[in-house]
């Protein structure tokens, strides 16, 4: 953890600098001691400095989970669309998301669970990264679908709306932090069999 930060003097461009500092020390506080234990004065005492001075950086506690929640989820993100980027179909994207996301919430779980603890509050909270995640999420899910009906490998009848949210929500128990919890060890398999279920209700 980092003590006594040395801040500096300047303002301006070295903010940045200043904030990343804060994330980063705060990252491993809330890891140490727990996100939703630790208070804003005692990781500013931690970090040797004033609460005062965070609060020039970050209008709460919850402002700097943001930060460490968005950034994994950006790569999160972006390990999905890397992951499907090459698929020959719409349904093989389709199979690909739910393993790469099945596979980025359990390495989340057993590998970093400081970032777990937070994606879990978050979740549950309904942060604006998460949600802004969420919207994402969906919005790929509806891209896959539409791509899949143009290529006459989905039926088109349902309401596209329905289709995205309902793929979604079979998702969501693999995919949530606090849901996930619950369903690790069938996870892997979950991403197999679940997935081959959505396609088959697609067929045409």
């Amino acid at each position: 953890m980092t003590k006594n930060m040395t801040i500096p003097s300047i303002r301006g461009p070295l903010d940045h600098t200043v904030r990343e500092q804060i994330v980063e020390a705060a990252f491993e506080h809330f890891g140490h001691y727990g996100y939703e234990k630790t208070t804003v004065a005692e990781l500013a005492k931690s970090i040797g400095i004033s609460k005062a001075y965070i609060y020039k950086f970050f209008d709460s506690k919850q402002a700097i989970g943001e930060v460490i929640c968005a950034n994994r989820l950006e790569l999160i993100m972006a390990a999905v669309h890397s992951a499907i980027a090459d698929s020959p179909s719409a349904s093989e994207k389709l199979r690909r998301l739910f393993r790469a996301l099945t596979e980025a919430g359990s390495e989340l779980f057993f590998h970093d669970r400081k970032l777990y603890d937070i994606a879990a509050v978050a979740a549950r909270d309904k942060w604006p990264s998460t949600e802004k995640y969420a919207e994402g999420l969906m919005k790929l899910i509806e891209s896959i679908v539409v791509e899949g009906r143009q290529a006459g490998e989905f039926e088109r009848k349902t309401p596209l709306d329905e289709v995205t949210q309902a793929i979604h929500l079979v998702m969501c128990p693999f995919i949530n932090p606090i849901q996930l919890q619950y369903n690790l060890e069938e996870a892997p398999t979950a991403s197999v069999l679940l997935s081959s279920l959505i396609l088959r209700s697609l067929a045409p």
